[in-house]
């Protein structure tokens, strides 16, 4: 199955506001997330491992916490898809 980058922002910023309970008109796709109110290292944790459960893949966990923000988690899964589809 193929997932557009559009599909994979929609999907990333829909974990993003369950998860750490932003609402969506505030989650841009470069808004450092480190910074958000409420986003603390639990939460981002149980999103990345939604986003792994999600499109079947894996973060290294060295990489987790650098990733900033939504645009780094749509590179981190498209990276995972792509090597996946190898």
């Amino acid at each position: 199955m193929t997932h557009s980058r559009d599909d994979i922002v929609h999907t990333v910023t829909e974990i993003v506001h369950r998860e750490i309970g932003i609402p969506v008109e505030r989650l841009a796709p470069d808004l450092d997330l480190r910074g958000v109110e409420g986003a603390d290292s639990v939460k981002v944790l149980v999103m990345i491992s939604r986003v792994e459960r999600t499109y079947g893949i894996e973060i290294e966990d060295e990489d987790v916490f650098t990733l900033r923000s939504i645009n780094d988690v749509v590179r981190t899964v498209e990276a995972g898809l792509a090597a996946a589809a190898v």
